[in-house]
């Protein structure tokens, strides 16, 4: 049986000997969590370069499936899978790229290497085996992804996992967050209080701090080191470096080295030099709570005066990670202060546009202003035209108004936004050659197709998504946008086609399985949409939409029980979604207790009006408790939203109990004129002898 524990203590020591105490499976694996050692995915890359030798050998379609996940998370397995998918977004240079991973990308990465381990485990059998993760506290938030996925899948059976930490409590990172490792672990693991132990002092307590990577946690080797004078301290920090510097390891340059460097007798220099190039990595590759870390601790220790290039980098990359994030009003402190230090126009272009997008996209969206987004891309609008370089004057300019496109489209301008995307793609054929800026001409088209699917324009939208599709085949969201045009065309294999390309090219997202799901269950493939949800919910136990559908269907199988788990865990996050209230109404009605199913439709329809099922279902209640003018009222409402044959029966039935039998009738009529129902006939008849007589 799968077991989840949560070992409590203030030191490591305490909580390794609480672990010993313990009846756990073998223990196949310790990894440390801090991201001071290694920096993002810290504890996953170290369990996977444990494994990596037998894993690849073992199971190398992993390796290709997965390459991604792995070479995120464990950037030492470069050349021992193949490399991640050609992107354009890889083949521009650095200040050409505008495109990069969604903010949830870590959360699929998380749940690509969650099933890795379980294919792997599977693969290797012999028996359970324990997992442990320390310094979980410690974390960086992809790590705490990870931590939380692995407590709360299901589908990885013989693994315990046992999770150390600190005794405070378990801070989630700032700004937005899909998986919350605080929240899932006091649900789903075992909390074990370790006792506190004296424990022998080390002969040179501030040198074993330093050699930790400063993850020690013994109070007494930090305070050794506090009381070293500072260039001591800073000596300490620069041999370690050193040594660490010397190892192939590339994670290290994502952790300790940077942290060494920021501590020692350079960091304006080496430390900052190091920061930044952290930064710039976890941009690129989406981790970007960690860029936010990292460009912060850069902009703590920069100097504008000895190196203005990285102290302007570190402004603009740190504000856009921290906006991508959900941070929008850290970001915008940083673009004040580089405003503040600069009188260049180049300068204030980058921050006039970068806030606009702050106000249109990043702040939460009752804090959005989109008549400062408009002010502020206006402004950035205004100091492109003041670039003298023809060419880069005409990118600046189409950049800058896609930039006030996307104000359009948000203020429900979607014609003005149209306008001003071809008339950017149009400049840039026109003043630049075929070649330059391929990457951002593709990105113009494919806002250009999203206008066209927010308008209704599906086959414009379709036609430019395959545009860009065909010149950039291996970008997995354009597989996704295409198979959500198909959907809407009604094309539903074709869509299945293309999510099923999306889920290869990238670790594994539930919005692809949803729409795999909803297309299936269109396709009368009740089976594999049952299946796919249930899919969804294992990678994203939070998706109400796939618990609604799943719920539905298994009401549709007779699996009340199942439907009704669904059904109170997607109340719980969304207590007012008309949809699962009546979801709710229909299992009461199923278990006899009309009153409260009433109740609950009655609430869903006072949440959407135009929910057609709530009110045939209330109509229905209506009728077999004999308030029949409620009934018809009802009903009306039903056939007015949603005209179907069962809505008509069952108000036929209430006219026909009324004494309406013409109503009842012409009712009647409407069932057999699509179905062959044989009790609709029956009852047409006796209404048509009473009316006779």
């Amino acid at each position: 049986m799968d077991s989840r524990y949560w070992i409590r203590a203030d030191q490591r020591r305490d909580r390794t000997h609480a672990l010993a105490a313990l009846e756990l499976p073998p223990i196949w694996a310790t990894v440390d969590a801090h991201r001071r050692l290694r920096g993002p995915y810290t504890a996953a890359g170290s369990l996977l370069r444990m494994i990596a030798d037998d894993l690849l050998d073992r199971c190398p379609e992993l390796g290709e499936r997965h390459n991604i996940e792995l070479l995120t998370s464990t950037p030492e397995l470069a050349g021992r899978v193949p490399s991640p998918w050609h992107t354009l977004e890889w083949a521009v240079q650095d200040n050409e790229r505008t495109r990069y991973y969604s903010r949830l990308h870590t959360r699929n990465i998380a749940n690509g290497l969650a099933e890795v381990l379980r294919d792997y485990l599977a693969a290797l059998g012999g028996g359970p085996r324990t997992l442990v993760i320390e310094n979980a506290h410690q974390a960086d938030p992809s790590d705490q992804e990870f931590i939380a996925v692995l407590l709360r899948r299901t589908d990885i059976p013989g693994l315990t996992v046992v999770v150390g930490t600190g005794r405070e409590p378990l801070a989630d990172p700032r700004g937005e967050i899909d998986v919350s490792l605080a929240e899932t672990i006091a649900v789903h693991a075992q909390v074990v209080e370790a006792p506190a132990a004296e424990h022998p002092l080390p002969d040179n307590p501030a040198q074993a701090y330093v050699d930790s990577d400063g993850t020690d946690d013994d109070p007494r080797l930090l305070a050794a080191y506090l009381a070293l004078p500072g260039d001591a301290r800073a000596a300490l920090h620069d041999a370690r470096a050193e040594q660490l510097a010397r190892s192939t390891e590339f994670s290290l340059h994502l952790g300790a080295i940077p942290y060494h460097l920021e501590h020692g007798s350079d960091p304006s220099g080496a430390g900052t030099a190091a920061l930044r190039a952290a930064l710039d990595h976890c941009h690129k590759t989406g981790l970007y709570q960690a860029a936010a870390d990292h460009g912060l601790r850069g902009r703590a220790v920069a100097d504008l005066e000895a190196d203005p290039d990285t102290w302007w980098h570190l402004v603009l990359q740190t504000g856009i990670v921290l906006a991508a994030v959900g941070r929008a009003d850290e970001a915008e402190a940083l673009y004040v202060e580089g405003r503040a230090a600069s009188t260049d126009p180049a300068v204030h272009l980058e921050m006039a546009y970068s806030t606009a997008m702050l106000h249109a996209r990043h702040y939460p969206e009752t804090q959005r202003d989109y008549v400062r987004a408009r002010a502020w891309m206006n402004q950035a609008i205004a100091f492109a035209s003041l670039v003298t370089d023809p060419k880069k004057e005409a990118f600046q300019s189409v950049f800058t108004r896609n930039g006030l496109a996307l104000v359009e489209v948000r203020e429900k301008k979607p014609e003005v936004a149209l306008a001003l995307v071809n008339e950017g793609m149009a400049r840039l054929d026109r003043d630049l050659e075929p070649h330059e800026h391929e990457l951002h001409r593709l990105v113009l088209r494919y806002n250009r197709a999203q206008v066209y699917g927010g308008m209704g324009r599906l086959d414009d939208a379709l036609a430019d998504y395959s545009y860009v599709l065909e010149r950039d085949p291996n970008f997995p969201e354009h597989h996704f946008n295409v198979g959500n045009i198909l959907r809407r065309l009604g094309r539903d294999e074709e869509a299945i086609a293309a999510y099923r390309e999306a889920l290869r090219l990238s670790p594994p997202f539930p919005e692809a399985y949803y729409n795999i799901g909803d297309a299936r269950l269109a396709l009368g493939d009740t089976e594999g949409a049952l299946a796919d949800f249930g899919y969804v919910i294992e990678l994203d136990p939070r998706h109400v939409d796939a618990r609604i559908n799943r719920a539905g269907l298994l009401l549709a199988l007779g699996d009340v029980e199942s439907a009704w788990r669904d059904v109170a865990a997607a109340l719980e996050l969304a207590p007012d979604n008309a949809h699962l209230l009546c979801l709710k109404g229909q299992l009461l009605v199923e278990q006899d207790q009309y009153a409260a199913a009433s109740e609950a439709l009655a609430e869903a329809v006072r949440r959407n009006e135009r929910l057609a099922e709530a009110w045939a279902i209330r109509g229905t209640i209506a009728v077999a408790s004999g308030e029949l003018t409620d009934a018809i009222s009802y009903l009306s409402t039903a056939i007015t939203l949603d005209d179907n044959p069962e809505a008509r029966f069952n108000r036929a039935v209430a006219y026909e109990e009324s004494g309406e039998l013409d109503a009842a009738i012409v009712d009647y009529d409407a069932v057999l004129a699509v179905t062959d129902d044989e009790d609709a006939r029956e009852r047409r008849e006796l209404c048509a002898v009473a009316t006779a007589r």
